[in-house]
């Protein structure tokens, strides 16, 4: 195990009913004018906006409403965001929807406490992130896990680029979690939100580093509990229990815990970035669509790490490493597959890619071969390219 340090401030609120708490939880944490980030009309239709501004008056605290987030989170709209906090003076950020939102949510904190300083800029690291605004979170969709990570991720429509930044500031005061409010969610969400609860962990788990015993058992039971449970929720989506289950592996696998004291990878996340920045999909989907390909590509760096994960989380008894690695990373893609998720770019709704483009995102990726990816298997631009004609043509 190599050393970590490991800090997950976020306030849990978890439980049927636990929405009637947000005015009470932003007072507690300061909040005194809120702006409310949120995407779509399902929150109104829910009544879950009117409810959380119900509890904000309760407590005398002054709100205003910023709707329209879209899936892949855009900087132009959060730029316009911070314009409107600005102009309410608002001290808190309030997010409600799922990672799309928060991401968004956190995207205006850092810039409203930064007004002169570009966004962007900010993003990118070009400018140091000093301070920030308080953020609070009513989850809708289990799946991100940003309302417990330390990151957020912007789509820069300008330059097609999606960039995720990792800071503390990203950690949000508090977490109000009801799983009830997944319920009525549409299938592919729903799968779309168990893969990349998965992807969480399944890139932090393919690495190199020895004697992560803890780390790796916990990693593996949240797995088998996902995969148990993301069924079940699919099924059935008024199964309050799977639903539970789902919510809380979210925030668990993306806040660090299923990683310590390892090198992360996120490859596939890097590379599926490249397919939601360049064609708007679905981020789950671009996902599930190059997993299998990065998993052919790379698994023979360590055959015997990915016979582990297939015998630990997939119950596959099988003495030749290799086989048990093929069987493992087969039997995920059949799981995608049973959620109708895609499991190559073939079967996204943009279809198999020329290959200029295959090449435009490789590069895109690599910086022009500027930068390596990942660390399971280093990856050069060719390397990136090879993954996604793979993927292209499987």
């Amino acid at each position: 195990m190599q050393n970590f340090t490991y800090y997950a401030p976020t306030e849990v609120i978890f439980g049927e009913g636990t929405e009637s708490r947000t005015g009470e939880e932003v007072k507690k944490w300061g909040g005194s004018r809120v702006l409310l980030v949120y995407g779509g009309g399902s929150v109104k239709r829910s009544g879950l906006l009117q409810q959380v501004e119900e509890a904000l008056d309760k407590e005398q605290i002054a709100w205003t409403e910023y709707g329209g987030v879209k899936p892949n989170p855009r900087l132009s709209f959060a730029e316009k965001g911070v314009k409107k906090a600005l102009e309410f003076g608002a001290d808190f950020l309030l997010a409600l929807g799922g990672g799309s939102a928060i991401d968004t949510a956190k995207a205006i904190a850092h810039g409203t406490a930064n007004p002169d300083t570009n966004l962007w800029d900010i993003w990118t690291g070009k400018e140091p992130l000093e301070k920030s605004l308080p953020v609070g979170v009513v989850l809708t969709i289990s799946a991100a896990g940003s309302e417990m990570s330390d990151s957020a991720v912007l789509t820069n429509e300008t330059t097609g680029r999606k960039q995720g930044l990792s800071t503390p500031f990203n950690r949000v005061k508090f977490a109000v979690m009801d799983p009830r409010l997944t319920l009525t969610l549409p299938k592919y969400q729903v799968a779309c939100g168990i893969v990349d609860i998965m992807m969480h962990t399944l890139d932090r788990y393919f690495t190199h580093t020895k004697g992560n015993e803890m780390t790796d058992e916990i990693a593996e039971a949240l797995l088998r509990t996902v995969i148990r449970n993301g069924t079940k929720a699919y099924e059935n989506p008024g199964d309050y229990a799977a639903a539970s289950e789902l919510m809380w592996c979210g925030s668990l696998s993306h806040n660090g815990l299923t990683g310590l004291g390892a090198e992360k990878d996120f490859a596939p996340h890097k590379i599926g970035h490249e397919l939601s920045a360049k064609y708007d999909v679905a981020h789950g989907a671009s996902l599930s669509a190059v997993w299998e390909a990065w998993a052919l590509y790379v698994y023979r760096e360590e055959p015997e790490r990915f016979a582990r994960y297939a015998q630990k989380v997939w119950g596959i008894n099988c003495t030749d490493p290799i086989e048990a690695a093929e069987q493992g990373i087969r039997a995920t893609a059949a799981y995608f597959k049973s959620l109708d998720m895609p499991v190559c770019i073939g079967e996204l709704e943009i279809g198999v890619r020329a290959e200029e483009e295959l090449l435009d995102m490789a590069k895109r990726c690599t910086g022009n071969d500027s930068f390596t990816v990942a660390k399971f298997k280093v990856l050069h631009q060719e390397d990136v390219l090879e993954i996604l004609r793979m993927a292209n043509h499987r």
